[in-house]
């Protein structure tokens, strides 16, 4: 009998940088999900913890320093993207942190904006939409959200 092959998932980390009633998303200038937005959000490097890869992503997409003991785990996506990948995002909410936020990868990014969680783009990207309602909505405590299995 064959033992099925353990998951490589791609680790992504993705920060709700949150002020009061406001959320700061990014509109997407590269070529997946282009002109759509989402949270300041990248890839974990081997090797380093995941509040400090979330901090560093925030840092190299906005100019935003948090202290990555200010980051708080409030979901978790395992996303399926195609047959042969699956993803683990990471969501972060962030309350406390130093700068105001820019544009810093004007090549990966077309704007950055403030929203409010009562208003929110209709044209979030599916996963990481998928973790921002699990965040935003409570779920009755539940952490996590399957999204692109079914």
């Amino acid at each position: 009998m064959n033992a099925a092959a353990p998951a490589t998932p791609v680790i992504d980390t993705h920060v709700i940088l949150r002020d009061g009633d406001k959320i700061l998303l990014s509109q997407r200038g590269g070529p997946y999900g282009y002109g759509r937005w989402h949270a300041p959000s990248g890839k974990l490097d081997a090797g380093e913890p995941l509040t400090v890869g979330a901090a560093r992503e925030l840092r190299e997409e906005t100019g935003v320093e948090v202290d990555p003991a200010h980051l708080r785990l409030v979901h978790v996506v395992h996303h399926r993207q195609s047959p042969g990948v699956e993803r683990i995002g990471l969501f972060f909410e962030a309350t406390v942190w130093n700068g105001e936020p820019v544009n810093r990868e004007p090549e990966k990014c077309l704007d950055l904006r403030w929203w409010t969680v009562h208003e929110l783009p209709d044209d979030i990207i599916e996963y990481p939409a998928a973790g921002l309602r699990g965040y935003l909505d409570g779920d009755g405590g539940k952490t996590l959200t399957e999204h692109g299995w079914h």
